[in-house]
């Protein structure tokens, strides 16, 4: 093995890790056709993070509880998928109704966090949406807090401009009022679906 194709094939693994994750959550999530993302209920533990806001301030999962939450791994020099996701699920969040809107929100976890300081996070989430937060951490919590949900990301080497790319996943994690994860939003899914399965989930904890 030359020592060209043994750097290209390291290089290769981060993007390759997330790529078999992303399988193999789509592989093991059963559908009963009654949502339109995949019912992971029962299967991924519930909503627990301690991370960094876009304030510098630290913010726990249970400071967002009763409300609707759609966790999503990126970083703000992503050129396609953090953009593409965060929009198609902001204009799902808009869709909805007044009242319900307000019960549900967008949880971006940057996991670039050299680049990505609160105030960057700040500003990147605020162009998609009101309802949308940003956070970050150490590489560590974050390596764990994705860990939990059975999925990684990975760092490229930077180029002489010092720029490099992050490989994650493009899966979105929902859970419900009580911090239970219930669905599993994919690329694919459209913003019409998402909508609906985010009302329906809000609806059930209204009385």
């Amino acid at each position: 093995m030359t020592i060209q194709f043994r750097s290209r094939l390291l290089n290769m693994l981060p993007i390759a890790a997330v790529v078999i994750s992303t399988v193999i959550l789509a592989g093991c999530f059963s559908d009963d056709g009654s949502w339109h993302g995949k019912d992971i209920s029962g299967l991924m533990p519930e909503l627990a993070f301690e991370l960094t806001d876009t304030s510098g301030d630290t913010l726990t999962a249970d400071d967002t509880d009763g409300e609707i939450r759609m966790l999503f791994f990126g970083f703000t020099s992503c050129p396609d998928v953090c953009p593409a996701t965060l929009q198609k699920l902001s204009r799902a969040v808009k869709d909805m109704p007044d009242e319900l809107q307000d019960d549900t929100r967008i949880v971006f976890v940057s996991v670039d966090p050299r680049r990505d300081t609160p105030e960057r996070i700040g500003s990147y989430v605020d162009f998609f949406s009101e309802r949308a937060i940003g956070l970050t951490g150490e590489e560590k919590a974050l390596r764990e807090l994705s860990k939990r949900y059975r999925t990684t990301f990975g760092y490229d080497d930077p180029d002489e401009e010092g720029n490099y790319n992050v490989s994650h996943s493009g899966a979105v994690y929902v859970f419900d009022r009580e911090g239970d994860a219930r669905l599993l939003f994919r690329p694919e899914l459209s913003v019409e679906d998402i909508r609906a399965d985010l009302i329906a989930l809000a609806e059930e904890g209204k009385t």
